[in-house]
C-alpha cells in the first residue's frame, strides 16, 4: 500500500475515533480489508476497531499498536512484530473467572483443556472448564442463553476455535483476573 494513502487512512481513523460519539463525527473507521501492508511500520498505530480482514501484515511492525476489537480474521501475521498479549498457561490447570448472567464465577481450566487468548484483547477461551463457585447462564447482555454454569459441574463448549486473531468465537470465554471479568461488558 502506498505510504501516503496509509497515512491518510490512519489519520481519518484517528478523527473517527476522537469524534465517533459526537453528533457530527468526522473521519472514518479504518478499512484495510485485504490491504498489502507487508513490512509496514505500524508501531504505536491506533487500529482500534479497524477492519484488517485478510490483510497482508507479513513482517509488519505492530509493536505497541492498539488492535483492540480489530478484525484480523484471515490476516497474514507471519513474521509480524506483534504487541505483547497475555496467554493463559500453556500446560497444567489453573483458576480463572467468567462473567455470567448472575455475576462473576470462579472456574478451573483443567490441564487437558484447549485454551488460548486473543491477540486483540484480554479475553481468553477454553474448550471446557469446571465451575468452582457461583451460578449463572451464558454471558450478560447477549442473546446467548446457555450453557448453565453450576458449582461442581464441567461445562464443555460446543466447539473450540484456537485462532488468537479472533476475540469472540467458539469456546468458553474467561478472564485471568476477577477484576477483568467484573469490568467486562
Amino acid at each position: 500500500m502506498n505510504p501516503d494513502k496509509l497515512k491518510q487512512i490512519l489519520e481519518d481513523h484517528r478523527l473517527w475515533l476522537e469524534t465517533r460519539f459526537s453528533t457530527s463525527p468526522k473521519g472514518k473507521k479504518a478499512d484495510l480489508r485485504r490491504a498489502n501492508l507487508r513490512r509496514a511500520n505500524l508501531r504505536e498505530a491506533n487500529l482500534y476497531g479497524a477492519n484488517l480482514y485478510g490483510a497482508n501484515l507479513y513482517g509488519a511492525n505492530l509493536r505497541e499498536a492498539d488492535l483492540y476489537v480489530a478484525n484480523l480474521y484471515g490476516a497474514n501475521l507471519r513474521e509480524a512484530d506483534l504487541p505483547p498479549f497475555q496467554l493463559p498457561p500453556e500446560v497444567g490447570g489453573f483458576y480463572a473467572f467468567k462473567k455470567t448472567t448472575k455475576g462473576v464465577i470462579k472456574i478451573y481450566v483443567p490441564a487437558d483443556a484447549k485454551r488460548t487468548s486473543s491477540l486483540i484483547g484480554r479475553k481468553c477461551r477454553a474448550s471446557h472448564v469446571k465451575v468452582v463457585s457461583g451460578p449463572g447462564v451464558g454471558a450478560p447482555g447477549t442473546n446467548y442463553s446457555g450453557p448453565a454454569y453450576n458449582k461442581g459441574e464441567v461445562v464443555a463448549a460446543d466447539s473450540f476455535n484456537g485462532d488468537i486473531r479472533i476475540e469472540c468465537t467458539n469456546g468458553i470465554h474467561f478472564f485471568m483476573t476477577e477484576q477483568e471479568a467484573k469490568d467486562w461488558s
